[in-house]
C-alpha cells in the first residue's frame, strides 16, 4: 500500500499536467478560430466605380457584391446577402459578385445565382472587403460602401436595404462616399 502522501503528490502533479494541457488546448484553439473584433475603420469612395460597357447604362437596379475569399468578414454578410437576393431579386435588382484579384474560392451554394464580374473598372481601388456597389436605374452609382456598421450585418444594421428600397421607389441616393467602422479585411492586392 502506497503512503497517502505519494497518492496526494501523484494526484497533485496529474492534475497540473491536465490543467496545463487543457490551457494548451485552449489557448491554441482561441488563436487559430477565435478572432478578437478590432475597430477597423475604412473610407469607401466610389469614384473610379464603373460598370463593364455591357452592364452600364439604363436598366435594373444593379448591385454588386465585393469579396475575398481569404476575409473572415465575409461569414457575417453571406446570409444577409442571401435574403437580399430573394427580397429584391423578384422586384428587378440584378446582383453580381467581384472576386478580390489573385484570391481562389466560391460563394456559398445559396449565392451561386450571383452572376460574377471578371473586372470591373476601378475595382482596384476600392479600400476594403466586404463591400458593395449599387447603380440605379438609369446606371448611375448610388451607393458605394459597406454592409452596415460593426462586427456583424443583418436587416436591422445594414445601409443596404433602405437604399435599394428607395431606388425601388424611384427616389434618388447618392451615397457614393462612406466612412464606417466594421469587420473589413484590405482589398489591394498585396505585391511581394
Amino acid at each position: 500500500m502506497r503512503p497517502p502522501y505519494r497518492t496526494a503528490l501523484f494526484a497533485s502533479l496529474l492534475a497540473i499536467v491536465c490543467a496545463g494541457v487543457l490551457w494548451a488546448a485552449y489557448d491554441w484553439f482561441q488563436g487559430r478560430y477565435l478572432r478578437a473584433f478590432s475597430e477597423h475603420t475604412a473610407v469607401f469612395s466610389g469614384d473610379p466605380l464603373r460598370l463593364p460597357d455591357d452592364l452600364a447604362g439604363p436598366g435594373n437596379i444593379r448591385l454588386v457584391h465585393f469579396w475575398d475569399p481569404a476575409c473572415p468578414c465575409n461569414v457575417g454578410n453571406q446570409q444577409h446577402l442571401t435574403e437580399m437576393v430573394e427580397q429584391f431579386g423578384p422586384k428587378g435588382v440584378e446582383f453580381f459578385a467581384v472576386q478580390k484579384a489573385g484570391s481562389h474560392g466560391q460563394l456559398p451554394a445559396t449565392l451561386s445565382n450571383l452572376k460574377t464580374i471578371a473586372v470591373l473598372p476601378g475595382s482596384e481601388q476600392i479600400p476594403a472587403s466586404p463591400a458593395v456597389a449599387i447603380w440605379d436605374r438609369s446606371g448611375k452609382l448610388a451607393y458605394f460602401g459597406p454592409y452596415s456598421e460593426g462586427l456583424t450585418c443583418n436587416s436591422s444594421n445594414s445601409f443596404i436595404e433602405p437604399i435599394l428600397q428607395a431606388l425601388s421607389d424611384d427616389r434618388p441616393v447618392n451615397a457614393t462616399h462612406t466612412l464606417a467602422v466594421g469587420c473589413y479585411c484590405p482589398w489591394p492586392v498585396e505585391t511581394k
